[in-house]
């Protein structure tokens, strides 16, 4: 979602932090790779809504049996469902069946939001558009962004909703290079942006942190706040490895690089395996991390 908004070039940076050949080649590979999957999975659902739409214009309401069936408007975990202008829940071919005859207007997603009266709210503006939203992933049980790709045909609107990709390493080295740019150009008056839900450094289960190298403090955490202003040596990961001071030598000593590690995942409230870039600026080292799997 937003991080696939957020990709700098590394070349953009100079001075203070340090660069690698990789950086120029990667970082727009990073950008391909990103953009490429999130397409993928639009055009996914827009063959869906293509196929749902010609067959309502053909049969008509007789129509939504078929949509409740699975088969051809089912694709993996996509599949189709159908309201009406007034939020009546007409079909659907996957697990909201249990949904079908009822209004819906009042429902929420996992944060409280009327995701179906903003499908509605658009559907009178646009008979295109998408929605986004949490909602709990069964598969991976937590509550996860999911977008809702819908269209508008007639008085019904035919919905595909998909859960947005896990953050991956590449976009958290992405969202790395871009908080060192936006320290190197601000200082530390960027602290303030770096660590706030507003600033588009914290995206998901994707967020910056800042380290001083020499005094070895927390300075951000868009994760976890409360972190800030504690010692790197006094935070430790559930195994008891001391994380953030291999972060620190690893910036003293080379600049840039990864450390895993096992941390408190916020979207999934678990213990999970985590890979952490960390790119040094000035008396600093700006990272980003992603969530691999749960840990055992």
């Amino acid at each position: 979602m937003t991080q696939l908004k957020t990709l700098i070039v590394a070349m953009m940076l100079g001075g203070t932090v340090l660069t690698s050949p990789l950086q120029a080649a990667d970082t727009p590979a990073t950008a391909t790779s990103a953009v490429t999957k999130a397409s993928s999975e639009f055009a996914r659902a827009q063959a869906l809504l293509d196929r749902a739409e010609a067959h309502l214009q053909e049969k008509g309401d007789q129509a939504m049996a078929s949509f409740s069936q699975a088969g051809e408007f089912v694709d993996g975990e996509l599949y189709v469902y159908v309201i009406d202008t007034k939020g009546n829940f007409l079909a659907s071919g996957g697990s909201s069946t249990t949904l079908i005859g009822r209004n819906v207007l009042d429902l929420t997603d996992s944060e409280g939001r009327h995701f179906i009266r903003e499908i509605l709210d658009g559907a009178k503006v646009k008979p295109n558009g998408r929605v986004e939203y949490r909602w709990n992933n069964p598969i991976r049980g937590g509550n996860e962004p999911k977008i809702a790709t819908y269209r508008k045909v007639g008085e019904r609107i035919l919905v595909v909703g998909n859960y947005a990709p896990n953050a991956s390493f590449e976009l958290a080295k992405s969202l790395v290079w871009r908080a060192a740019h936006e320290l190197k150009v601000g200082g530390e008056a960027a602290f303030a942006r770096l660590g706030s839900l507003n600033g588009g450094f914290v995206q998901d289960d994707l967020y910056v942190f800042v380290i001083g190298v020499n005094d070895g403090v927390v300075h951000v955490h868009g994760g976890q706040p409360r972190q800030v202003g504690r010692k790197a040596a006094d935070i430790v990961d559930v195994n008891g490895k001391r994380f953030l001071l291999e972060m620190i030598e690893l910036a003293r000593q080379k600049g840039e690089g990864e450390v895993r590690y096992v941390f408190r995942n916020p979207l999934t409230l678990k213990n999970e395996n985590k890979r952490s870039y960390i790119v040094r600026v000035g008396d600093y080292l700006v990272g980003a991390g992603s969530y691999e799997n749960a840990a055992r």
